[in-house]
């Protein structure tokens, strides 16, 4: 992605969600989410333009399910 990208999540239950992005060095660089949702389907915009081109991680963390993904950002 460059700049911006989108990342899409659905979440089974209702409860605090957090969506953290961290770099390859394992330091969190942004915390884009964190509030009670419900269950659904819910997209977040990332924008890493502050941000050198590199792999970065995203871990979603909702009640006790966590899932995390790699982005590649080029810029």
């Amino acid at each position: 992605f460059n700049p911006t990208t989108q990342i899409s999540f659905s979440i089974p239950e209702s409860g605090l969600t957090v969506l953290k992005i961290y770099n390859l060095l394992g330091q969190q660089v942004a915390e884009l989410l964190h509030k009670n949702l419900s269950a659904g389907t819910y997209s977040v915009e990332f924008n890493a333009e502050n941000l050198p081109s590199s792999m970065y991680i995203y871990v979603l963390q909702s009640g006790s399910n966590i899932s995390s993904k790699k982005m590649m950002l080029v810029k």
